[in-house]
């Protein structure tokens, strides 16, 4: 579903709670850009149509991607086309670092991390979101999901400390998720029945959610990592 489309049409209280993750993402960003001090550089690794550019107005801020993932953007106001295993920026040059759910659609997200470390100054942070149960997405360049431990792992194979990871949601929320998920696949004639259908149970489920306490089904992590 376009559900960035569909969110511009929903009130703000209803779209926090329909599209958790989301919400939960952009308060993640905010919150990261108001601790870094005015100036500070920044880059946006995967930065596609620069979404979370404006938590950034106080900053030095620097949009990067490849370019490819979605044939539908725009890529044109980014500041560099650069293959992330590959960044042209010199080691140590930035204090922060954003890579908000792109780590999915790298081949090797090992040698990505790797990057994002060498251009973070000693004690620079780095914000990552990464899914865990995911569609498929901006095919073909959809590889990976991501659990707690495989992230950790990541992050210290590339040399930094992870600082926080945090699951975004549980079992309930990510079954209300799923249940909107299958709207797409009604025709337009059978939307409206549909939506009457699997709509108050998905905005029912997310009040359960406290019952799950370990977090195993989760729509993703967010994530901080700090380099030494």
């Amino acid at each position: 579903m376009n559900y960035a489309a569909a969110s511009q049409r929903m009130p703000a209280f209803l779209r926090r709670w329909i599209l958790h993750f989301e919400a939960e993402i952009e308060d993640a960003v905010a919150a990261f850009a108001q601790r870094l001090p005015d100036g500070a550089r920044v880059l946006d690794a995967g930065a596609g149509e620069l979404r979370y550019a404006g938590s950034f107005k106080r900053h030095r801020y620097t949009s990067a991607d490849l370019a490819i993932g979605d044939p539908a953007w725009d890529y044109g106001k980014l500041d560099c086309i650069a293959d992330l295993t590959r960044l042209p920026f010199a080691s140590g040059g930035f204090a922060a670092c954003v890579n908000i759910v792109t780590l999915e659609h790298v081949r090797e997200p090992a040698a990505v991390m790797r990057e994002l470390a060498r251009i973070l100054a000693p004690g620079g942070e780095l914000l990552l979101v990464v899914p865990h149960e995911w569609e498929v997405h901006q095919a073909p360049h959809d590889y990976y999901r991501y659990t707690v431990h495989g992230v950790r792992y990541l992050i210290e194979q590339a040399g930094m400390a992870a600082v926080e990871i945090r699951p975004v949601g549980g079992y309930f929320r990510l079954l209300a998720r799923r249940l909107l998920n299958g709207l797409q696949f009604f025709p337009g004639l059978l939307i409206v029945p549909a939506a009457l259908v699997l709509a108050p149970p998905a905005l029912v489920l997310p009040l359960f959610d406290g019952l799950d306490r370990q977090r195993n089904f989760t729509l993703g992590y967010i994530c901080r990592a700090r380099r030494p």
